[in-house]
């Protein structure tokens, strides 16, 4: 049995061509393509292209050419449908199973689509040559939208008084055009309606170019219709899952490393004919991570641009608290905040492409400086005020996924904080002499520190709080025996403390034969210290932090040891790595 063309489809547009030559072949970037020496035959000249946007590589050398699914065949010598199963994998799919119910779901999708093409194409055709539909026009007109982005874009318009149903009833089944999402059962008239009746509809397509709902959008005033309806959910179309251009957008990822995520279809169709092409807008929803994660596979940076006023800013807020979950080292979120009054469709007919980039480069800020400006806005210069504003924050940064990310934006809003109460630590600031270290000191101390590694000042801080806290560690051993450490010196040290713990006698760290140049450096340089000034007599507080300090130290290994698998799977692209490889990124989600 066939897999199905959608299936096939799906895996294409999840995995670039270019990601997964470069598992086995080295490659540069060459304009909108990538060379690099071929895997079919020994060269030293470069022969062998990729094309992300045509979704194909060549070698000129042998004459191979091919999709993803040939260069995985001939280069680990696997049948069709084991290189299908291997890239599903790669692509975060569930492998195909051929079954009663999936013969069943593919005759459901045929006609789905069928009913779709068929119903988007006499919609648009009656836009573009019907004499009666001279109203639609007239509103495009006045929007600034002539024939070529009708074409591109395959808007139509949908009379008041249709009658498609009619039309498609001889071709389907009742119960298969209601599950379309089309159409309605009126049950006072007892009639099937056209969901989408005196409107302009926007095919939304899927990730693969077919239509599989509607946007629709009223051209006269009324005040008890709403401006804009989306298709109901049915089983080929989740609002959460989809994004309006992305089919279109995507291809662009090979020449541009960002993309503009609106609110309306509108702002999708104004940008682009104006030459912004990389956008794409969500459909009528918040935003989910599932769309988050969709655009990063393609894009490296978001840049959420919505309405300029306040149903836009508050449409932005949860965007941003609901995506910066899915913030990750390699990619950025940024939000862009339009004039008030205007979106992105007006603002760019207004001033044009290189206004619009230009104001994106010196107006868009990163999703934690929004959501840190956003609840400083809210906050009272009082403590109980501050205290939550606090927890807010720490908060929202807690629900990050990626550990180290997670670090670096709580640290980023405790230090704005700190920069908003710089004397909530200096009580009785008239009693105390400060002392200040002389420039040189200073100086040398910064050049002392920056030879230190992040695993180093990391192990500094465990055996420093090891070293103070030996009584408490001798009916607690549990807590670091199993730690691992990374510098030789280090481990030697901990090995050393942890051996006379277990011997149960009571021990000084004086009596240990530390050398004293380590122990020194131990208690200058480790930056745990500074948190432990107020929490040195709390039991309860030393042993979070020697907990959060282990936990920092396994995400180092992990992080260690996920960069070696990824480096040895982009040689052998073993399953058996790859499936390693999985286990080691689940446990660094879990820590």
């Amino acid at each position: 049995m066939k897999y199905p063309k959608e299936y096939l489809d799906e895996i294409k547009t999840r995995l670039k061509v270019s990601t997964i030559v470069s598992k086995s072949v080295a490659l540069k970037k060459r304009g909108k393509e990538y060379i690099g020496l071929s895997p079919f035959k020994n060269e030293k000249t470069p022969s062998f292209t990729v094309n992300d946007e045509k979704e194909f590589y060549h070698c000129f050398a042998t004459s191979e050419h091919g999709n993803i699914f040939d260069f995985i065949m001939k280069t680990q010598n696997l049948k069709f449908g084991e290189a299908v199963k291997h890239l599903a994998q790669l692509a975060g799919m569930q492998p195909y199973m051929f079954s009663k119910q999936d013969e069943e779901r593919e005759k459901k999708w045929k006609e789905y689509v069928s009913i779709y093409n068929q119903y988007v194409d006499f919609y648009h055709n009656e836009l573009l040559k019907n004499d009666n539909y001279s109203n639609a026009r007239e509103y495009l007109k006045n929007r600034s939208l002539g024939k070529e982005e009708v074409k591109k874009f395959k808007i139509g318009y949908i009379e008041k008084n249709p009658n498609f149903f009619n039309k498609l009833k001889n071709e389907y089944s009742e119960r298969t055009l209601i599950e379309s999402g089309l159409f309605y059962l009126d049950d006072k008239k007892k009639v099937y309606v056209e969901r989408f009746k005196g409107r302009l509809i926007f095919p939304i397509n899927n990730i693969s170019g077919q239509p599989i709902a509607l946007g629709g959008r009223i051209i006269e005033k009324s005040e008890y219709l709403a401006k804009y309806i989306n298709s109901p959910e049915t089983i080929f179309f989740k609002k959460g899952s989809n994004l309006y251009n992305l089919d279109s957008a995507r291809k662009l990822s090979n020449r541009l490393d960002h993309i503009y995520l609106v609110e309306g279809y509108m702002d999708v169709v104004g940008l682009s004919k104006n030459g912004i092409k990389n956008v794409v807008a969500n459909l009528g929803t918040s935003l989910t991570d599932r769309q988050i994660l969709i655009l990063n596979q393609f894009f490296d940076d978001i840049i959420i641009c919505f309405d300029g006023d306040e149903s836009g800013y508050k449409a932005a807020l949860r965007a941003a608290e609901n995506s910066i979950k899915e913030l990750k080292p390699e990619k950025q979120i940024y939000f862009l905040f339009l004039p008030n009054k205007e979106d992105p469709d007006s603002f760019v007919n207004k001033n044009g492409k290189n206004n619009f980039i230009d104001f994106t480069k010196q107006s868009k800020l990163s999703i934690h400086q929004f959501i840190f400006s956003h609840y400083k806005k809210q906050t009272e210069n009082n403590p109980s005020s501050m205290a939550i504003f606090e927890k807010k924050l720490k908060a929202i940064a807690n629900t990050i996924k990626d550990n180290f990310i997670k670090k670096y934006v709580l640290e980023y809003f405790l230090e704005k904080i700190a920069e908003l109460t710089p004397h909530s630590n200096q009580n009785n600031k008239q009693f105390i002499t400060k002392k200040i270290k002389s420039l040189e000191s200073t100086k040398r101390h910064y050049k002392e520190s920056q030879s230190l590694t992040g695993v180093e000042l990391k192990e500094f801080s465990l055996l420093y709080l090891v070293m103070n806290n030996l009584n408490l560690l001798q009916t607690n051993i549990h807590l670091i025996e199993n730690i691992k450490l990374f510098t030789e010196v280090n481990k030697q040290v901990l090995q050393l403390i942890i051996e006379k713990l277990k011997c149960g006698e009571k021990i000084d760290i004086k009596n240990l034969s530390l050398d004293s140049q380590l122990v020194d450096k131990i208690n200058k340089f480790a930056p745990i210290k500074h948190i432990l000034k107020n929490k040195s007599d709390d039991e309860h507080e030393i042993i979070e932090l020697l907990e959060d300090t282990s936990r920092d130290l396994m995400n180092y290994d992990l992080e260690y040891r996920i960069q070696e698998l990824e480096s040895k799977f982009s040689k052998d692209l073993s399953e058996a790595t790859f499936n390693e490889l999985k286990e080691l990124k689940k446990k660094q989600n879990i820590n």
